[in-house]
């Protein structure tokens, strides 16, 4: 069991490990190796719904020719019809690795626990190692092509949520040398407890900047990220997080604050008109959607990495 690699956060992965995810992304979108994976089957779970997930992870499974099969929550019963140990047990058993979008990180750690294949985070409440890939190789393509030191002392600032998918980006640009600025309202400013462990992490120098000022995070800033301020599983507290995140929606009054060559990149699915306007979004500084279709080569990466 001691041998077998998961991915369930950016801050658990190796740094060599996560430097090799992305070389193999940046040289697969290019050079596929049709047949690296093939006779490997990964399994993908989904208790939560599912678009850029599902499409990167089984496209980026088939293009390297393995085999993947998709179940849904309901179908699979995780923690009701049956323990998350029970099921890591006998999925594993049958395939080669298995991504799981699941409601509750601890599910994912029960996997691992007990799954002699490797489990990969496809998103959890804690975390979204699988995004921050893409967001980092978005980041690299924009300023430095095909070279991954090239974006060491870049400054990446995260408006909104102190969230999953800001612990994920945090964690990965801290390996990577990256300043990461988040700057959220009060109550939602991501732990104290988790900024301490990832500044640790840092290479290069690299720091973190907590704000509330959204002016004061995108200063001096390469790239703006943003996501929605109401996530799934959310809706009870929408009125709520409407009130305390509306001076933090990133628009042509804020990115006026940031460097003339700042981008806007954004995890998908937006509220447009909320955290995001349509001018932002479809913008010439938008690179949303190449960051969309990054999910698909650096799962290809990942997959490479974990599975080849």
């Amino acid at each position: 069991m001691a041998s077998v690699r998961h991915f369930l956060t950016i801050a658990e992965t190796p740094a060599p490990s996560l430097r090799r995810m992305l070389e193999r992304a940046i040289s697969l979108r290019t050079r596929p190796e049709r047949t690296l994976l093939a006779g490997r089957t990964l399994l993908c779970l989904f208790e939560k719904s599912s678009l850029r997930t599902r499409i990167s992870f089984e496209q980026g499974m088939r293009k390297l020719g393995g085999d993947v099969m998709s179940m849904s929550g309901p179908e699979v019963g995780i923690g009701g019809r049956e323990s998350p140990r029970d099921i890591a047990r006998v999925v594993s058993s049958m395939v080669d690795g298995v991504m799981a979008r699941v409601m509750m990180h601890d599910t994912l750690r029960e996997f691992a626990a007990v799954s002699s294949a490797p489990i990969i985070n496809g998103l959890s409440d804690f975390a979204h190692p699988a995004q921050a890939l893409a967001d980092v190789l978005t980041v690299i393509d924009e300023f430095s092509p095909g070279k991954i030191d090239g974006i060491r002392g870049r400054t990446l600032a995260f408006v909104g949520d102190g969230n999953n998918v800001a612990r994920s980006l945090g964690e990965a640009c801290m390996m990577l040398g990256v300043n990461f600025a988040i700057c959220s309202p009060s109550g939602y400013a991501l732990e104290a407890e988790w900024v301490a462990r990832t500044q640790a992490l840092a290479s290069g120098g690299a720091k973190i900047m907590l704000t509330d000022d959204p002016v004061e995070a995108v200063l001096h800033a390469d790239a703006v990220y943003c996501d929605t301020f109401v996530s799934m599983g959310q809706e009870a507290e929408r009125t709520e997080r409407l009130g305390a995140f509306k001076r933090y929606q990133v628009n042509a009054e804020l990115m006026g604050q940031a460097p003339k060559h700042a981008i806007v990149l954004h995890c998908l699915p937006a509220s447009r008109g909320v955290e995001i306007t349509d001018e932002m979004m479809d913008g010439p500084r938008s690179r949303v959607f190449p960051q969309a279709k990054n999910r698909m080569d650096a799962q290809m990466g990942l997959l490479a990495e974990l599975l080849g």
